[in-house]
């Protein structure tokens, strides 16, 4: 069992910047997987960016080229880097962990969550 805590959420005005950060109970280098989440009040929980040390980070077609994932391999840390913002990016956003690589790996798949950060983005 991984705990997560998100942190980084606000709000923010279309073409702006959010760097969020998830800070696990183990580094970083011994989860098998990690992602980012997001969940609006219309929408199901869809996956955002995914990452492990098998592949190189895999994004969703929404947010390629505006988001980037990484994580910190000298502590227990996830960020997600995302840039022009837009009004469509709105959502709660989830912190997500699970001992096998991201491969196949879906929103039903992983074991551990953390309680998730509000991003608002105005237009």
């Amino acid at each position: 069992q991984v705990d997560l805590v998100e942190s980084g959420g606000g709000t923010m005005q279309a073409g702006g910047s959010l760097r969020l950060s998830c800070t696990a109970s183990l580094y970083a280098y011994r989860i098998g997987c990690m992602a980012w989440f997001r969940q609006s009040p219309e929408n199901e929980r869809e996956g955002v960016a995914f990452i492990d040390d098998r592949a190189g980070p895999k994004y969703a077609d929404l947010v390629k080229g505006r988001f980037t994932i990484f994580k910190d391999l000298s502590t227990n840390i996830l960020y997600i880097q995302m840039n022009n913002l837009k009004p469509e990016d709105t959502a709660m956003y989830y912190c997500a962990a699970d001992p096998r690589i991201c491969y196949g790996m879906g929103r039903t798949d992983f074991r551990d969550w953390g309680q998730g950060t509000q991003v608002a983005v105005s237009s």
